[in-house]
């Protein structure tokens, strides 16, 4: 993962240190998942069926942002047929012979994670078809007129793809997939839960309310909350008093400015520039990021999507604007000026910043 898109705290986006880290508070099996509800009832379905026919369950598509758990639930699959878990991704694999390693490497009953799987090469594509649908692989032997393809036959198993952008994904490559599985953002109860269940797994004392606390500002993803849980727990070793009660978490988060709508640094400086500088916009993506010193793909990635989903900030023809509920969460009125001013944007296509008129009645949300 790019390390740009980790600047941020409350970034959903996990380097390979924190996937070391998240690997101890991930649970084993679906009866200890939290949150989820219909995926996890779908899916104890479809695994609970597959094992009493004695078959490898089908194949299993999960979609939804980053941080809500499809590499946890990967490896629950794997427990609960208990078979192995063969991880990789779809940037991984580039050519056709990448693949054919890994599938002619696996064992009947395996599970073959691929995170990602919008990203596979075309060609790899074709030959997962394949192997999905017929369990073999076509090996071709030699070069021009004089090749030859050799199937190799495969051992029952089941592919469990991950996506965050499930549209990007060719239909006859969704098609093979026996079950799909949406994840939505979790509720700050499920999130207080997992917490508390997390805090144990760490030898942390913490309170009901310090868990509430925090979950309030994790962004209803459980990568998040866990992270923020590590900042309070230093918090409360090095300033306080060892137990994460609700004034350690209050004032751990104010030390990594995460506010209690979950915003952090880079959230507050979109809105105060766009606000400020912009009398509310509409500013182009290239613009914006100049100004809060970030590169563009960091904001429209990592801040822009929870800013749009709490209503902070919408997409305009013409580039980003703040709502009224921004104004009031950085505690400003909202000038008779703000919308009025020309157009500030960058004239990026495909960023917002397209030129094309909009109404400035379109800014005045709550």
């Amino acid at each position: 993962m790019d390390d740009d898109r980790l600047s941020s705290i409350t970034s959903a986006a996990a380097g390979e240190s924190e996937r070391a880290a998240e690997a101890a508070l991930r649970p084993k099996h679906l009866e200890d998942f939290i949150g989820q509800d219909t995926v996890r009832t779908q899916l104890g379905l479809v695994l609970q069926a597959s094992i009493a026919r004695g078959k490898t369950p089908d194949h299993v598509l999960l979609a939804g942002p980053p941080g809500l758990g499809k590499t946890t639930l990967a490896m629950i699959i794997a427990s609960e047929v208990d078979g192995a878990l063969r991880l990789t991704s779809g940037p991984a694999i580039q050519k056709p012979g990448d693949l054919a390693a890994i599938l002619s490497s696996l064992q009947e009953g395996d599970v073959l994670f691929i995170d990602e799987i919008h990203r596979l090469a075309r060609t790899a594509e074709e030959m997962l078809y394949l192997a999905m649908e017929d369990f073999r692989v076509d090996v071709i032997v030699g070069k021009g007129p004089g090749a030859t393809s050799i199937p190799l036959p495969l051992p029952p198993f089941t592919v469990v793809g991950a996506t965050t952008r499930a549209g990007l994904l060719p239909a006859p490559l969704r098609d093979r997939f026996g079950f799909t599985g949406h994840l939505d953002y979790y509720s700050n109860e499920d999130l207080a839960l997992i917490l508390q269940r997390n805090a144990v797994k760490l030898n942390a004392s913490m309170t009901v309310e310090a868990a509430h606390e925090i979950a309030s500002r994790s962004r209803g993803t459980p990568r998040i909350a866990n992270r923020l849980l590590r900042r309070v727990q230093d918090w409360a070793q090095v300033e306080g008093t060892g137990v994460l009660d609700l004034n350690a978490a209050r004032s751990a988060l104010d030390v990594f400015q995460v506010d209690k709508a979950g915003l952090d640094r880079l959230d507050r400086a979109i809105l105060e520039t766009i606000t400020t500088r912009f009398h509310g916009g509409p500013v182009g993506l290239t613009t914006l990021a100049m100004t809060v010193g970030e590169e563009p793909e960091t904001v429209e990635t990592v801040a822009e999507p929870y800013l749009v989903r709490e209503g902070f900030l919408i997409r305009t023809p013409r580039g980003r604007a703040a709502t009224a509920k921004a104004w009031a969460h950085l505690g400003l009125t909202v000038p008779d000026s703000a919308y009025g001013r020309p157009n500030t944007s960058d004239g990026e296509e495909g960023t917002g910043g397209d030129g094309a008129e909009s109404s400035p009645g379109l800014f005045s949300l709550s």
